[in-house]
């Protein structure tokens, strides 16, 4: 059974830092986009940011570009989400996602329908 397990959410003080982990199991990813994805109370799922198989190649919502870092160990078949500079306004429950097919990354980075498999997500609070 492939599983994508999120862990490091928590509450934090603006400007605070967190690194959120996901790790994958049942299969391998390391061939595979993958993608990290936020829904706010009230709010639509968004993109947050998204990685290249190899890390080469990385991608961020406007929203968090410079302050949020995605990465990824494929030895460990585990992608990051390093956020400093927190605002309030990035609390969210966060999910990674990743792509069962392997393709190309660019064009459909950011689209959530090309992600097969979820994470069942971490919640971040950012207190002001």
């Amino acid at each position: 059974q492939v599983q994508l397990v999120e862990s490091g959410g928590g509450l934090v003080q603006a400007g605070g830092s967190l690194r959120l982990s996901c790790a994958a199991s049942g299969r391998t990813f390391s061939n595979n986009v993958m993608g990290w994805f936020r829904q706010a109370p009230g709010k639509e799922r968004e993109f947050v940011a998204a990685i290249s198989w190899s890390g080469s190649s990385t991608d961020y919502a406007d929203s968090v570009k410079g302050r949020f870092t995605i990465s990824r160990d494929n030895a460990k078949n585990t992608m990051y989400l390093q956020m400093n500079s927190l605002k309030p306004e990035d609390t969210a429950v966060y999910y990674c996602a990743a792509d069962g097919t392997i393709r190309g990354y660019s064009g459909s980075y950011y689209y959530q329908g090309r992600y097969d498999y979820w994470g069942q997500g971490t919640q971040v609070t950012v207190s002001s």
